[in-house]
C-alpha cells in the first residue's frame, strides 16, 4: 500500500473534479452540496468559465424550485475552487475526472495525475463502460484506483456504481462507500465488467428498440408510448437515447460488445452507426429519433410531433362480439360496454350464432394454437364476411390463427396489456394477410376505447414483451454469475435509471414461470443466442420458486 487511505481521520474530505461538463459540474455539485471542499478544474479558462456556468445554472433552478436556499447556494458554491490545470489537485483526497468516453484519453489524464497527487489520494474514474482496470494500470498506484459511476443528473439520481477491480484495495472500496452514503447516495459495488450493472442491462434493450425501427416493424411513436405506458417508464427508449446521446450510446455499446463476449444484443445496430456517422446525435445536435426546437433543447419541434389524424379505411363498429368465460373476457366485455358498444358475451363451447350481425369479434381463450384455430375457424362460418375478427394472444402467431379463418384479411391481433378500464396500450398485430381495413378499424376501435394502439408486426412478444423480457432475462444471468445481488440490481435500475421497479421485482410480480415461457417463445423464432433462457430462470421455475428470497445473494 501507498500511505494511508485519505485524511488524518481516515475520512475523504477535499475532492478533486476532473471536466466540468454536464456529468462533472453535477458531480462537483453533489460533493460540496454535502460539506465536501471542491477542487474543480478544466483544461482552458474557456472551459472552465462554462463548466462555472452550467454548476451556477444548475444551483440556481434549485433555488427557483425550493430546493436549495439562497444562503445553502451561496454557501455551496463557497466550497468549490476553480482552477485550470491538474496541479490544482496535488493535495486532495480523492479526484474523479468527468472526462469523454476515450480510453486512451483517461489513461494519459491518471498517468498524469499519478505524478501529480499525493501517494494516499485516491483516484476515481466517472466511466459508464470503459474497463477501470486498463485505466489503472497506466498508475503506479492500481491499488487506489476504482470507480465511481454517477447517473446523471448527478445531484438528483441516487445511484452510484462503485467498480472495484482485481487490485483496488479493500480499505479503498470501503472509503468510497461511507463517502457515497454521507452523500445520501446509494452505492452498488461490483466487479470490473463491461457496462457493470445499469448499462449492462440498460442499452441491449435500448439497442433493440433501434432495430425494431430500423426494420419497419413499428414507428419510433409507438415503440416510445409502448414502453412508456404499457411498463410505466419514465420515458420511452429512442427518446431515452436522444437524451444521451447517440454517440454516446454507440460507444458504450461497442464497448460492451467487445469487453463484454460479443453478445449481439450489444452489437451497435446499423441505423445507430448511420444517424452517428451523419451527426443527428439526439438532444445535442438538434436531431436524433426525433426533431428538436434547437441543439440542447428537449421540446420536439411542433412540425415533428405525432398528431391524432382521423383514421381513413375504418369501418363502422357498433355491434362488438366477446367470446370466453373468464376474467379477460368479462373486463373486455366490460370494456366494450363502457365505450358504447352493443356487446355480446358468448362462451366458446355453447354455440357461436349471436354473433353473425358483429362488426368486431374478440376472442379471448386459453393460449392453445389449436382451440383458437378452431374457434376462428368456426367464426369465419358464423360472422359476416366484413366483420373484423381479433384474437387477444400476446405469444401465438397471429398468421397460424388467421389462416384457420376463411377470410385471413380480416384477422388481425388485439393484445391489451392490461384488459381492465386501468390499461393504456394494445398491441395491434398485423400479419402478411391481414387487410388496411382490418387495422385501421382496430386502430378506431382502440382510440374509442380510450387506449393508444400500437401497430406492429406479428412476432414473439410483440413490442412490449420483445424488449422487457430479455431484459429480465439478463438481469437473471447477472445473478446467476454471482456478479451483484438481486437487491443490487433492483436498485441499480430503479435508482440510476428511474425505473418504476427493478426487474427481480417484475420477475416476481409477473411470475417466473410467464417470464420463462415468453423467453422461449422469444428464443425459438430468433435462435438468438443472447436470448436463450438463463439456466437459473429455468431453475427457479423448476423448483416452483420466485426471487423475493434472492435479495441478499
Amino acid at each position: 500500500m501507498a500511505g494511508g487511505t485519505t485524511g488524518a481521520d481516515g475520512t475523504i474530505s477535499t475532492v478533486g473534479v476532473v471536466g466540468l461538463g454536464t456529468m462533472g459540474a453535477g458531480i462537483a455539485e453533489v460533493f460540496a452540496r454535502n460539506g465536501v471542499e471542491v477542487v474543480a478544474v478544466e483544461i482552458t479558462a474557456e472551459a472552465l468559465e462554462r463548466g462555472r456556468a452550467t454548476l451556477t445554472r444548475s444551483t440556481d433552478r434549485a433555488v427557483a424550485r425550493g430546493r436549495l436556499t439562497g444562503a445553502d447556494r451561496d454557501a455551496l458554491l463557497g466550497r468549490i475552487t476553480f482552477a485550470v490545470g491538474l496541479p490544482a489537485l496535488a493535495e486532495v483526497d480523492l479526484v474523479i475526472e468527468a472526462v469523454p468516453e476515450r480510453l486512451d484519453l483517461k489513461r494519459r489524464l491518471f498517468a498524469d495525475l499519478d505524478r501529480i497527487c499525493r501517494p494516499a489520494a485516491i483516484l476515481a474514474s466517472n466511466t459508464s463502460s470503459l474497463s477501470v482496470t486498463e485505466i489503472a494500470v497506466a498508475t503506479g498506484r492500481p491499488d487506489r484506483v476504482v470507480g465511481m459511476h454517477f447517473f446523471n443528473p448527478a445531484p438528483v439520481m441516487k445511484l452510484v456504481e462503485v467498480i472495484r477491480t482485481v487490485t483496488t484495495a479493500t480499505e479503498v472500496v470501503g472509503a468510497v462507500q461511507d463517502l457515497c452514503a454521507r452523500l445520501g447516495k446509494v452505492a452498488v459495488t461490483v466487479a470490473d465488467r463491461a457496462g457493470f450493472v445499469a448499462n449492462a442491462l440498460l442499452f441491449g434493450y435500448l439497442n433493440q428498440a433501434v432495430a425494431m425501427v430500423e426494420s419497419g416493424y413499428a414507428t419510433r411513436e409507438e415503440i416510445d408510448a409502448a414502453m412508456r405506458l404499457g411498463c410505466g417508464l419514465p420515458m420511452g427508449p429512442l427518446t431515452l437515447l436522444d437524451l444521451i446521446g447517440l454517440d454516446t450510446a454507440y460507444e458504450i455499446l461497442d464497448t460492451m460488445y467487445r469487453r463484454g463476449g460479443r453478445d449481439r444484443r450489444h452489437a451497435p445496430v446499423p441505423l445507430l452507426r448511420q444517424m452517428v456517422t451523419a451527426g443527428l446525435l439526439g438532444r445535442k445536435s438538434g436531431q436524433g429519433f426525433y426533431r428538436y426546437e434547437r441543439p440542447g433543447s428537449g421540446t420536439v419541434a411542433a412540425d415533428d410531433q405525432a398528431v391524432a389524424a382521423p383514421v381513413e379505411g375504418a369501418r363502422p363498429v357498433r355491434r362488438v362480439g366477446v367470446v370466453g368465460s373468464g376474467d379477460v373476457a368479462t373486463g373486455l366485455a366490460d370494456l366494450f360496454g363502457q365505450a358504447g358498444y352493443d356487446v355480446t358475451v358468448l362462451d366458446p363451447g355453447g354455440g357461436l350464432a349471436g354473433l353473425a350481425d358483429a362488426d368486431l369479434v374478440v376472442e379471448a381463450v386459453a393460449e392453445d394454437l389449436a382451440a383458437k384455430q378452431a374457434l376462428f375457424a368456426e367464426l369465419a362460418e358464423v360472422c359476416k364476411p366484413e366483420a373484423v375478427l381479433a384474437t387477444t394472444t400476446g405469444m401465438l402467431p397471429v398468421i397460424e390463427i388467421a389462416m384457420a379463418a376463411r377470410w385471413p384479411a380480416e384477422v388481425v391481433g388485439l393484445h391489451l396489456l392490461d384488459p381492465t378500464p386501468a390499461g393504456a396500450v394494445v398491441e395491434i398485430v398485423r400479419t402478411v394477410r391481414s387487410s388496411a381495413e382490418a387495422v385501421a378499424t382496430a386502430r378506431a376501435v382502440c382510440a374509442a376505447l380510450g387506449r393508444t394502439g400500437v401497430v406492429c408486426g406479428d412476432r414473439a412478444g410483440r413490442v412490449v414483451d420483445a424488449l422487457l423480457f430479455p431484459y429480465l432475462n439478463d438481469a437473471v444471468r447477472m445473478l446467476e454469475a454471482s456478479y451483484a445481488t438481486a437487491r443490487d440490481i433492483d436498485h441499480a435500475m430503479t435508482l440510476g435509471c428511474g425505473y418504476p421497479a427493478g426487474p427481480f421485482e417484475v420477475l416476481d410480480a409477473v411470475g417466473p414461470d410467464v417470464a420463462l415461457r415468453i423467453q422461449q417463445r422469444l428464443y425459438r423464432e430468433s435462435r438468438e443466442p443472447g436470448l436463450a433462457p438463463a439456466p437459473l430462470l429455468e431453475q427457479v421455475v423448476t423448483a416452483g420458486q420466485g426471487f423475493s428470497g434472492r435479495s441478499a445473494g
